[in-house]
């Protein structure tokens, strides 16, 4: 069997959360070397986030960035690395002495990611904020809620995860493709108001096209048409329809037996607003089982919604291993597959071992006590 994908390539991780650890869990699930440069251990050593599925996959070291020898350190780990991942605010690497100018001048093929809200330039760079403030100025969030009511944040999908770790995440593989055919390493600039921009890029072709409004819940897609939404069912449950095209949408008419001409019109926007009300009563008519019985074997474009244990358990979810269990916690499988090469099999964060990871780094014993010993630590300047 061939190696992960992105095996034989070192990345140094800054503890962070969200987008940051998310990117470097991607990174990780495909094969990279993902060391984590974390707080001093606590305790007996054992991670606080030990559930994290975040920070899956890779080793962490404990390491105070207020100590001059812990900094000096991550400089000597790095000079070996393909890549790191930051994800302070502007100028905080700077204060620390690790900015790019720095890393880069050790070295030149570093690809130095950075994952901010709202991008290391601008007139907001400095400002603190949260997923639902970057996506609401992107022109995401305006879109995302039904028609007449408020904004809908998707939870920390579109900015954080979509918009944040997962753009990181590409441009620095964009970014190591070119330093490997150039020598040229790069600072990659990745917020969450330009990534969560990118992602309405259709959005934006269709206003351009003339066929999006402005008006939440108005259009083919954010809940205005009677066929792409979902739909309460009698037991309290949710299905998902999408009928869009003509060949579902007759299909989704003879399991519901809507013969009237009234439904004909699928297209007529008028419309819409009568043929809902009328399929949230007929919806309502049986249990969301009941109703994955009546579509099953139709080509219709319906699904349950499922909460996280159902999805655990679907035979479709299952059949792929969707879904995988690591140290008793239950996760998303990494994603996605390849057809040669195998993603990494998901280890949860556990016991430290910082000792013998500096000492696979290069440190002998006496850097390494000085490294980690509260007592050495305090009289290097801590």
């Amino acid at each position: 069997m061939s190696s992960p994908p992105l095996s034989g390539i070192r990345i140094v991780e800054f503890a962070g959360i969200g987008p940051g650890p998310f990117a470097g869990m991607m990174l990780a699930d495909h094969g990279a070397e993902v060391i984590r440069i974390d707080r001093p251990a606590r305790g007996g050593g054992l991670t606080i986030d030990a559930q994290d599925s975040l920070l899956r996959s890779r080793k962490s070291i404990g390491l105070d960035l207020k100590n001059p020898a812990s900094i000096a350190a991550v400089r000597r780990i790095v000079k070996s690395a393909d890549a790191i991942i930051e994800g302070f605010r502007p100028g905080v690497m700077e204060r620390l002495g690790l900015g790019p100018e720095v890393l880069l001048a050790d070295n030149p093929r570093l690809v130095y990611g950075r994952m901010t809200g709202w991008g290391q330039t601008g007139p907001m760079a400095s400002e603190p904020g949260h997923d639902i403030n970057y996506i609401a100025i992107s022109g995401a969030l305006h879109a995302l809620g039904r028609k007449d009511e408020k904004p809908t944040p998707p939870v920390n999908l579109v900015g954080d995860f979509g918009g944040g770790g997962m753009f990181l995440a590409f441009g620095m593989l964009a970014a190591l493709l070119h330093a490997r055919a150039t020598g040229e390493g790069q600072v990659v600039d990745a917020a969450m108001t330009d990534g969560s921009a990118v992602l309405m890029s259709m959005m934006w072709s269709f206003r351009a096209m003339g066929r999006w409004s402005d008006a939440r819940g108005t259009n083919l897609l954010d809940t205005a048409a009677h066929f792409y939404d979902t739909y309460e069912t009698k037991d309290g449950r949710f299905i998902s329809l999408g009928a869009i095209e003509p060949q579902f949408y007759a299909e989704f008419r003879k399991v519901m037996g809507l013969t009237d001409e009234k439904w004909a019109a699928q297209m007529d926007a008028r419309q819409w607003p009568a043929l809902k009300d009328e399929l949230t009563a007929r919806f309502r008519e049986k249990t969301r089982d009941e109703w994955v019985t009546a579509f099953d074997g139709h080509e219709v474009c319906f699904a349950p919604v499922l909460g996280f244990d159902e999805a655990w358990a679907h035979p479709h979810n299952r059949a792929r291993g969707t879904f995988v269990e690591a140290g008793g916690v239950r996760q998303p499988a990494p994603a996605p597959r390849y057809s040669k090469s195998p993603t990494v099999a998901p280890v949860m964060a556990g016991e430290r071992q910082d000792a013998a990871i500096l000492g696979e780094l290069g440190f002998d014993a006496a850097e390494i006590a000085a490294l980690i010993t509260p007592e050495a630590a305090s009289r290097t300047g801590t």
